[in-house]
């Protein structure tokens, strides 16, 4: 096959093109920086990747690079959990998804041959935030300015059946792995500080990286696979279980509560990724067959940690 990756440098689009190299695939990565994708990916070690510079918010010769794909992955989007919410940072937020996945979708519609699949991520951001409601995939969207960002996402998503091309959009929890969330949560743990975040009783919505890519992989080459799917491990937990068996793999205390009030003042509402959460289960994606290689937390956590 041959795929076009946005987010390509990424947490999770470096290993899922790491993934596709390893199978032999042909992979296009489109990027803001490409010296730092060639860094990130050097070409030794990716004879298969092509390396292409592009705006994701502007129309560009970039989008000429999607005829002949087989399928299109969409990660690209600000980071949201890395700065303060200000009014100019939530619109970038919004613009990243919104106005990139739009671009591709114009991308894919020009294209020449089309892909036939476009593969384009969401957030359980979707449903909103709950420490009482289970969320699958038929629920409802939440009213917060997640939730917004995340409908806003997908509606632009949805414009590629327009083009008669299959959509699979997934809605992302909280990726587990060396690196990402996990990595900001363990200094305090190697220190003997660690503990849950905030009251501790939110819900923390996770998923192993390995089975998100093999999630995304299964949706390039499984034609049967179209709508939504949670890309969530089938077991949810609280965040206070998650700081006791992050302390148990570590072997370390896990009695120290980070107050809400000090993450507050350091990200103001952007706080409310980790202080406030929703528990949301993948019934779709199982219900598909997806088998889960991590489908416990502490699978998922002794995969990757010392």
């Amino acid at each position: 096959m041959k795929i076009a990756i946005t987010g390509a440098t990424g947490f999770v689009g470096s290993r899922l093109i790491e993934r596709l190299q390893a199978d032999g695939h042909q992979v296009i990565a489109l990027t803001r920086a490409p010296q730092q994708a060639q860094q990130i990916l050097p070409p030794s070690n990716f004879p298969n990747l092509e390396i292409v510079a592009y705006t994701p918010t502007e129309s560009g010769d970039w989008q000429q690079v999607i005829s002949g794909c087989d399928g299109v992955v969409n990660l690209a989007g600000e980071p949201i959990a890395e700065s303060r919410w200000t009014a100019a940072h939530k619109q970038v937020i919004l613009e990243s998804r919104q106005v990139g996945t739009q671009k591709i979708v114009e991308a894919i519609a020009q294209a020449n041959p089309k892909p036939s699949v476009l593969v384009s991520a969401s957030a359980i951001g979707y449903y909103g935030t709950s420490e009482t409601a289970t969320f699958d995939e038929t629920s409802a969207p939440g009213d917060d300015f997640l939730a917004e960002v995340c409908q806003a996402w997908e509606t632009e998503a949805q414009k590629v059946k327009q083009s008669g091309v299959r959509l699979v959009i997934i809605r992302i929890g909280i990726v587990l792995g060396m690196g990402g969330a996990i990595a900001k949560m363990l200094p305090p743990f190697k220190l003997f500080a660690g503990g849950p975040i905030g009251t501790g009783k939110q819900w923390f919505s996770w998923i192993h990286r390995e089975d998100l890519v093999n999630l995304i992989l299964q949706a390039l080459t499984r034609s049967d696979l179209e709508g939504t799917f949670n890309a969530t491990a089938p077991n949810p937990v609280r965040m206070a279980e998650l700081s006791t068996t992050l302390g148990q793999v570590l072997n370390r205390p896990s009695w120290l509560p980070v107050p809400s009030f000090a993450l507050e003042a350091l990200l103001g509402d952007g706080a409310k990724v980790v202080l406030e959460g929703q528990q949301v289960l993948p019934k779709r994606t199982q219900a598909s067959g997806f088998e889960y290689q991590y489908p416990t937390l502490k699978q998922a956590l002794t995969e990757f940690l010392p």
